[in-house]
């Protein structure tokens, strides 16, 4: 039999009182996926998360993870999740290992012996060995993120439940980041991932989805966001070496060609169309005899696409 979905979330509404934070929410996440879920802040990402974790109960809705329904069996649930909460504290007493083996001996992870392997894997698996006797008021905000994301794992969760695991992180640490769930996505874990940087989750996930306003948006893969928001344009420059005049008169008839104009020895111009008529306007040009220095492209940031949408939400 095939694995059913890592996580399966039909219909989920949250309200708070008149305000509706998560309306209609449906989607699902496969296993072994890098999975992310961005949006502006207020879209619902949190109450999202903490649905899926059995911290609230929705208004109505089902949650399932890896087939056990989360809103009737907590304790079952909460042995297949590791939730990573947004700016979780660290104890400033304690030393990284500390921290770490209370929480292992709260999971009830075996003997001190055995809670120590346990340790020094999750550590391993963050980059954190050398940072294993340290106190945790020394650590730097990224060594403090995946001090968590390593407590995280101590219990070999199924599902990580990550909530802007990279806010405040510089780009080094975000870097570091990523390699972590990419690993562990590599290793058979299911990685639920939230963000307001759309970039990105697009850099480091394998799908995603964008919420506003507490509704799904778009879901799939990140090409697939881009054409289901409608923001397939994109821009593209040419530098022309010979024939500048002849590739100018030619791309001025082809379809999906817009605002095209000279810039110095470059044409300039969006273009509608996919990556299969992408390469036939290439091989056009090359048809015609244009001698070509450079063929570029420049698509809208996934945070410039965000900002359209949530701009476009607040006005509507």
């Amino acid at each position: 039999m095939s694995r059913p979905p890592a996580i399966e979330i039909r219909s989920l509404r949250v309200d708070y009182g008149d305000f509706i934070a998560v309306d209609d929410l449906s989607l699902s996440v496969a296993a072994g996926e890098v999975f992310g879920l961005v949006g502006p802040n207020g879209a619902g990402k949190t109450s999202t998360f903490r649905v899926i974790t059995t911290l609230m109960e929705p208004t109505y809705g089902e949650v399932m993870l890896d087939g056990v329904d989360v809103l009737e069996d907590h304790e079952a649930a909460r042995r297949i999740i590791g939730y990573m909460p947004d700016l979780a504290p660290l104890p400033s007493d304690l030393k990284v290992w500390e921290f770490l083996d209370f929480h292992a001996s709260a999971y009830g992870l075996g003997s001190r012996v055995q809670r120590r392997e346990r340790i020094d894997q999750c550590l391993g698996e963050v980059d954190l060995m050398g940072q294993r006797n340290q106190w945790c008021k020394e650590l730097s905000r990224g060594q403090m993120q995946r001090v968590v994301l390593a407590k995280t794992l101590l219990h070999r969760p199924r599902v990580l439940v990550l909530d802007e695991p990279a806010s405040g992180l510089d780009p080094l640490a975000r870097r570091d980041l990523r390699h972590a769930l990419r690993r562990l996505a590599a290793d058979g874990a299911t990685v639920f991932v939230s963000s307001h940087i759309l970039g990105e989750l697009a850099e480091m996930c394998t799908s995603l989805c964008v919420m506003n306003r507490g509704c799904l948006l778009a879901a799939g893969t990140a090409d697939e966001v881009r054409h289901q928001l409608g923001n397939t344009r994109r821009g593209i420059t040419i530098i022309v070496l010979e024939r500048r005049r002849e590739a100018c008169e030619w791309l001025a008839t082809r379809p999906g060609v817009h605002d095209l104009r000279e810039s110095g020895a470059s044409l300039v111009f969006e273009f509608d169309g996919d990556d299969d008529a992408q390469a036939d306007l290439m091989d056009g040009l090359v048809r015609c005899g244009v001698r070509m220095r450079a063929f570029e492209e420049k698509r809208s940031s996934f945070e410039e696409i965000l900002v359209e949408v949530a701009q476009h939400n607040r006005g509507s």
